[in-house]
């Protein structure tokens, strides 16, 4: 079984998708299923997780119903107002579906660089485990000491952290501080790993898989085959690459490893993390 732990839909908006700015033409469309369908029967994929790409409740009302209706989607990242005083009973509706297996806050673009130890939000983050949800961690490398501090608090809820915590990748320059901070967070069992969202964070004109691979010796390192999942970030990815592209680069990173341990990466952690 060979899952995509990582991808958006959208309906393209400018104003709900602020996000994408005019430098990304290239996203400022529509993506829908019947496009990544397209994508994943010609890389081999068989099933995909689908994750919120705004902060709405009503987005991720739509993919939960995306998951029902089409089977190929077998888990939803949603979005949740988790610093609300409502937050249980929120939560308590929208896992009335199956579908709903984990949800996220885009930490990243807080102003306030400890908005992820804030009261508020780690009491809605409490609520999580009751519910049997996943918490998926969307930050850059520069949250990383208090993402530690963070995931302390709360030792028996499962967390995943996106995009390997988003290093800056430069050909001149190994990001080391990014390296030790991922190390330090992998010593906690209840942190998975996605390696996705990886070939967007290069900053050189142009990207090799000789360059991203000294990330992921580290993310592997870290985290090892039982704990690292393989994501695409489609369509963000296309910011740099194809999908086909990157599903054959991750490949291209797992060929030395066991037979048992590519399976993993490709789609048993993310079965195991998701609860699929």
């Amino acid at each position: 079984m060979q899952i995509d732990s990582h991808h958006h839909f959208w309906n393209y908006d400018p104003v709900q998708y602020d996000w994408i700015g005019p430098d990304m033409s290239v996203l400022r469309r529509d993506f829908l299923p019947a496009h990544l369908a397209a994508e994943i029967e010609r890389a081999g994929i068989d099933g995909v997780v689908s994750v919120q790409a705004r902060q709405s409740i009503e987005e991720t009302t739509r993919l939960i119903e995306l998951a029902a209706e089409f089977d190929f989607i077998r888990g939803v990242v949603g979005w949740i107002p988790l610093t609300s005083p409502d937050v249980e009973a929120v939560v308590e509706s929208l896992t009335q579906s199956p579908w709903l297996k984990a949800v996220r806050h885009v930490v990243q673009d807080e102003p306030d660089e400890e908005f992820i130890l804030g009261a508020d939000f780690n009491r809605g983050i409490s609520q999580l485990q009751q519910f049997g949800l996943v918490y998926d961690i969307l930050i850059y490398a520069k949250h990383l000491a208090n993402s530690i501090r963070f995931v302390d608090q709360h030792p028996n809820q499962p967390f995943v952290l996106d995009h390997i915590a988003k290093p800056t990748i430069r050909g001149t320059e190994f990001h080391a501080a990014w390296a030790a901070g991922l190390r330090e967070l992998a010593r906690r069992d209840h942190v998975t790993c996605k390696f996705s969202g990886v070939v967007t964070e290069v900053r050189d004109g142009e990207w090799s898989p000789e360059l991203i691979r000294r990330y992921w010796d580290v993310a592997i390192e870290a985290f090892g085959p039982k704990r690292l999942m393989f994501g695409s970030d489609w369509p963000v990815c296309l910011l740099r690459t194809g999908y086909g592209n990157w599903v054959a680069t991750v490949r291209e990173f797992i060929a030395d490893l066991s037979a048992d341990e590519q399976a993993d990466i490709m789609g048993t952690n993310a079965v195991r993390a998701y609860s699929l």
